[in-house]
């Protein structure tokens, strides 16, 4: 999924909607996403959804009707997991001459439930991202 340049750290108020949006088992309209409860006002939610298209992480669902007024909804066009992993990517290559990767995957390992089976499933990235590199050289 193409991403704009630098777009890969959210504001507070980005977050905040993207989390409902997230949450939410339905495509949103801002009105809507503005009633959450999370005081969001609508000029907010209508300016953070722009941002939002803009860097593509939400996408419009359907044109639909806001009472008497047709309005756009939107769902989001990225996973919860994949913007953390995006985001945690972006900050680790800020810090990654500090960060040797062999510690940073111990470290995380130690805080997996079941280490084993990620061990294992790691094993056979591993293998597979070998054979691309050979391939490659």
């Amino acid at each position: 999924m193409p991403r704009v340049k630098n777009a890969l750290l959210l504001t507070e108020r980005e977050m905040d909607v993207m989390r409902i949006l997230w949450d939410s088992k339905k495509p949103l309209v801002a009105s809507e996403i503005a009633k959450t409860g999370v005081s969001l006002s609508n000029n907010t939610v209508q300016s953070v959804l722009r941002k939002l298209l803009t860097k593509k992480y939400i996408e419009v669902a359907d044109i639909v009707y806001s009472g008497t007024v047709l309005t756009r909804s939107y769902k989001p066009a990225v996973s919860k997991g994949d913007l953390l992993v995006e985001q945690f990517v972006n900050q680790f290559k800020k810090n990654e001459d500090s960060i040797p990767i062999p510690s940073l995957v111990s470290t995380l390992l130690k805080h997996e439930k079941n280490e084993k089976e990620t061990i294992e499933k790691l094993e056979i990235l591993l293998k597979e991202r070998k054979k691309i590199i050979n391939q490659e050289e």
